[in-house]
């Protein structure tokens, strides 16, 4: 099997041990372990908690503490409805090792996380690709969508909300979508790792798997609950279908660590400390950096309503990847090229880091674009 290079990963790993100013980070910054363990209240007990646990494989499909607590985060989900995985990014490639064969229609989304349609792809299926575009704040067109999805459709992939443009589909417009899915029997799949930091309310939107019979959602501890190092993700969907997904992960990774599910499990029943924290940080940077794009004459964007990212269009004669080096190379400042998510003329910039590091590095942008 041939895959495409993953443009975003060889990105990163590339320059993001090189920079001083990491604004092109995606999760909420890292909590560090004393950090966590003083939020659940447990700093002093904690190895009395630890050191009876056996180092075994552990419970294969997640612990029961831990995929009812995944379970909350949901409004008709139980434990059977949850299987737990190494990060999203494992449970995003196990979903479409089990659903796509060569030959299926899968359609995705695009900007997106680039398993969604180059997975597939490498399997031999016949991807589509929906372009989101400004004029349509980066949402879909369910137009374009019905005329993609066809009797061989097996597979839709959304991602809400959207990396890179902080787009965010409310459950109305998911409700569209799932008629579209529904009419032509696929399964739908999002894409949801950035849930529970919505700019407005209490952050949550509805999720996928709670509207559709065959709606599959993915998760992690990585972006909006900034825990990126457990490396522990899930997959929200129909009982039956775990069940084939878990012959697949069989093969793979089996389970995950036992400590990364027990802390896991903590952090989730202490998720409305940690996703307030994530809130305050992500709301504040974003109204410093809609107040930034408003005084540079040489970038635009559509404002994210969700998320740790956004897309800037810039109006210089340079390549996005040339852009990103040379600000790397004279500030320090490492932004994500938009070649590397087949979106050329954009760079992605995360507001996810702590607010004085958000500051100075648009200080640093701002003399560069000056200097260009």
């Amino acid at each position: 099997m041939k895959i495409k290079e993953f443009g975003v990963e060889v990105w990163m790993n590339e320059y993001e041990n090189h920079c001083i100013h990491n604004l092109a980070e995606t999760c909420v910054e890292s909590l560090t372990l004393e950090q966590l363990l003083e939020i659940a209240g447990k700093k002093e007990t904690i190895l009395d908690e630890l050191l009876p646990i056996k180092l075994a494989y552990g419970a294969i499909e997640g612990s029961d503490r831990l995929r009812d607590q995944v379970s909350t985060l949901y409004s008709k989900q139980s434990r059977e409805n949850v299987l737990i995985s190494h990060g999203a990014i494992g449970a995003n490639a196990l979903v479409h090792s089990t659903l796509v064969s060569p030959g299926d229609r899968v359609i995705s989304v695009l900007p997106t996380y680039q398993q969604h349609y180059s997975i597939p792809e490498s399997f031999g299926a016949d991807v589509q690709i929906l372009k989101l575009r400004e004029e349509n704040a980066f949402l879909p067109d369910l137009n374009e969508l019905k005329d993609l999805a066809n009797k061989n459709t097996s597979l839709i992939a959304i991602n809400n909300p959207n990396n890179p443009t902080g787009s965010l589909m409310d459950e109305q417009f998911l409700e569209e979508i799932v008629d579209i899915a529904r009419a032509c029997d696929a399964y739908l799949l999002s894409d949801e790792v950035y849930r529970g930091i919505d700019q407005d309310g209490n952050g949550f939107t509805t999720s996928v798997a709670d509207l559709y019979e065959k709606g599959i959602s993915t998760g992690s501890m990585s972006k909006s609950f900034s825990l990126a190092g457990l490396r522990l993700g899930w997959i929200v969907g129909p009982a039956d279908f775990l069940q084939e997904v878990s012959i697949h992960r069989d093969y793979t990774t089996i389970s995950v660590g036992v400590i990364d599910d027990y802390l896991s499990a903590i952090a989730l029943e202490n998720r409305d400390a940690i996703l307030a924290r994530s809130r305050q940080m992500t709301r504040a940077n974003l109204a410093m950096l809609d107040e930034w794009v408003s005084k540079e004459p040489l970038i635009s964007y559509i404002k994210p309503k969700s998320a740790t990212v956004a897309l800037l269009k810039y109006d210089l004669d340079i390549s996005s990847r040339d852009f990103c080096v040379k600000l790397l190379e004279s500030k320090g400042v490492m932004l994500t090229p938009g070649s590397v998510m087949d979106m050329e003329g954009y760079l992605r910039i995360g507001f996810a880091n702590n607010t004085q590091s958000m500051k100075i590095g648009l200080e640093k942008l701002s003399e560069f674009l000056a200097e260009l």
